[in-house]
């Protein structure tokens, strides 16, 4: 009889249940002894799941009920101020992590018209959670709950302004502060899993910045490990009520950005079994394939994806330019010039891309094409993607390759 070995996603499951068995030696955990009431009632539950099926409407719906139910509770206001921040990333093309697995997004030009009322409605849920949290922090200094929930509210605020808005000084300041609030949570109850999260992160994003950079943003002096930030989030995924998936999330990120590819795509496709309709899980165990150098794997990949998409319900609201632009750029990695021209197209004519990509996708076409020797048509994608209007940031670029056509590789 030949044994099998076991999968990425039995071993990933090993792993955290070997992590729960650790922790249990002595005394059993119970998560309910560890976080807020409302985290463990159906209707959040239920919630999540479209959450994490990137349903966010439904999951918006939802959370709006449980806080209408409980206006008093911040994680109630926490949870509807996720999920209109995490429902704007998306639409804006911010939650393909192959954007932030290298550190050039933090010289990006890239301007993010998020609406006006989309803004305010996340700074008045902010600030409506931590004035509530302050109050019970006043009235119990020991609400372990209450700082959860603060840094919570105040570590999603920071991903916001990060992301849209280029905020590092503010946004490194928040999240200094999100993690001193889950700290003083694990003070409080060494046990509470889901704090574990915002002092990963944390540990493991101040352990990457460089010393002047971190002066800059004048967090000098504050500690960071990058080990010990990730095995906060391997915590916080075992036996977090909250958090695990986004430790997750995180954790894969992480290791992506360390190159360590073997470890990422065993957590990626963890998720990625576990929410086999989460079109995010899914592009992002392709982009790691990539990353990791795996081309004919990668391009299966995302074409498993194209697949997928076709069959009606099986993703909601997938946005396939991003799985296109990947796939272009792992074909152009294979030196597959013709289909790579022919899926960055594909790319920008999504109905659904955003101005920014299909810029990037027009300006890669047009080196293709250049490289095809189809000069009329480089400069027809060149002048594209160096119109007027919208997102300038790949106009310096292609403005270039109209003068000079594109000659690398």
């Amino acid at each position: 009889m030949t044994l099998k070995p076991p999968t990425p996603a039995i071993l990933s499951s090993l792993v955290l249940l070997l992590a729960l068995t650790a922790s249990a030696v002595g005394q059993p955990y119970n998560p309910a002894d560890h976080t807020d009431p409302i985290n463990l009632t159906p209707l959040v539950q239920e919630a999540r799941v479209d959450f994490y099926n990137l349903d966010y409407d439904s999951a918006l719906a939802r959370f709006e009920t449980v806080l209408k139910a409980n206006p008093q509770n911040p994680m109630a206001i926490d949870y509807v101020l996720t999920t209109i921040i995490f429902r704007e990333l998306y639409h804006q093309d911010l939650l393909d992590t192959t954007y932030y697995a290298h550190n050039s997004f933090l010289s990006s030009k890239r301007d993010v018209p998020v609406p006006e009322s989309t803004r305010q409605r996340i700074e008045d849920l902010t600030n409506g959670a931590i004035d509530i949290c302050d109050k019970r922090i006043h009235e119990d200094p020991n609400d372990k709950n209450a700082y959860f929930a603060r840094g919570y509210a105040r570590g999603m605020h920071a991903a916001f302004i990060t992301l849209v808005d280029h905020s590092y000084v503010s946004a490194a300041h928040q999240g200094l502060a999100a993690r001193n609030d889950s700290e003083q949570a694990l003070k409080i109850d060494p046990g509470y899993a889901d704090a574990k999260m915002a002092v990963g992160i944390q540990q493991f994003a101040v352990a990457s910045l460089p010393r002047l950079l971190r002066i800059m943003v004048g967090i000098a002096g504050v500690n960071g490990n990058k080990e010990k930030g990730l095995q906060m989030l391997r915590e916080a995924a075992a036996q977090g009520v909250v958090t695990p998936v986004e430790s997750r999330t995180a954790l894969a990120l992480f290791l992506r950005h360390d190159a360590r590819y073997p470890e990422a795509l065993v957590v990626e496709r963890g998720l990625a079994e576990q929410y086999p309709h989460d079109y995010l899980f899914q592009l992002e165990v392709a982009n790691i394939t990539k990353d990791e150098g795996n081309g004919p794997a990668a391009i299966a990949a995302y074409k498993k994806i194209l697949v997928d998409a076709a069959s009606p319900g099986y993703f909601f609201d997938p946005r396939l330019h991003m799985t296109y632009f990947g796939l272009a750029d792992t074909q152009r990695g294979q030196n597959d010039i013709a289909d790579a021209a022919k899926n960055y197209l594909e790319a920008a004519a999504q109905p659904s891309c955003s101005d920014w990509l299909r810029r990037r996708a027009q300006l890669n076409a047009g080196e293709m094409f250049d490289l095809l020797h189809n000069r009329s048509e480089a400069i027809r994608q060149y002048e594209q993607a160096s119109a007027g209007g919208g997102d300038q940031s790949q106009a310096d670029a292609a403005r270039r390759y109209l003068k000079t056509p594109y000659a690398g590789k």
